[in-house]
């Protein structure tokens, strides 16, 4: 009778080859779904009315006082895409995609 019992270095192994893919496999996943959203419209309503614009060098100053050249959707708390795409989905606009360089009014400094 022969004994089919992997070695448990051989179960370990798998083990932490199968943990090590998840992040992989996330940030794939997570990509794929940040491609297949719609980009925002600035013409949207809650775009509007959050004074979303799709690049931060053309907020209007005197409408926005509090406004900083390096505030933009890419370094916001609500931005879910990583910091390097140029655009990702964001908390405020479920279902759509913003600009990394865009900005609104609800910016807040990631921590």
């Amino acid at each position: 009778m022969q004994d089919n019992k992997l070695p448990r270095r051989t179960v370990l192994k798998g083990a932490l080859a199968g943990l090590a893919a998840i992040p992989v496999v996330a940030a794939w996943t997570r990509a794929d779904a940040a491609a297949a959203l719609p980009n925002l419209d600035p013409a949207d309503e809650q775009a509007k009315s959050f004074g979303y614009v799709l690049d931060t060098s053309k907020v209007d100053a005197k409408a926005n006082p509090t406004h900083k050249p390096e505030q933009k959707c890419s370094n916001c708390l609500q931005f879910k895409g990583a910091a390097a795409d140029a655009s990702g989905p964001c908390v405020l606009f479920p279902g759509k995609s913003v600009e990394a360089n865009g900005w609104c009014k609800v910016w807040a400094k990631k921590a």
